[in-house]
């Protein structure tokens, strides 16, 4: 197991999300933008290139200093083979819902991985 000395530094909250979603966190007081620029949550709208949310989901499930990384659950549909291959610990990966898209629990990866290891 390791020690908890190596998870000290992850404080953060990442968000992909849409803009209402987004919005509401920031208002909650996550976000951040540290020394060399760089956000920790990105606004996803219709616009949006796939490869830019995929390229942003790897860049925060990499970084050192993120803790949990939120994922609007329709976001993470359009990049699906990648939050699935997804398995480590830290930062924790949770799929939320969004104001016009409800949560789907059949779609949820990590709900998936739960009830496979339960028996279910």
């Amino acid at each position: 197991m390791a020690s908890s000395t190596a998870f000290k530094d992850r404080n953060l909250i990442a968000v992909i999300g849409d803009e209402d979603s987004i919005t509401g966190l920031l208002l909650a007081g996550i976000g951040h933008v540290n020394e060399q620029q760089k956000k920790n949550f990105l606004v996803v709208d219709s616009k949006t290139p796939v490869a830019t949310i995929e390229a942003t989901f790897n860049e925060y499930t990499e970084r050192k200093d993120i803790a949990i990384l939120l994922i609007n659950q329709h976001i993470a549909e359009k990049i699906r083979p990648t939050v699935d291959k997804y398995n480590k610990a830290f930062p924790t990966l949770l799929e939320i819902p969004s104001k016009d898209h409800p949560y789907d629990p059949s779609k949820d990866s990590i709900l998936k991985r739960v009830q496979k290891l339960f028996g279910e």
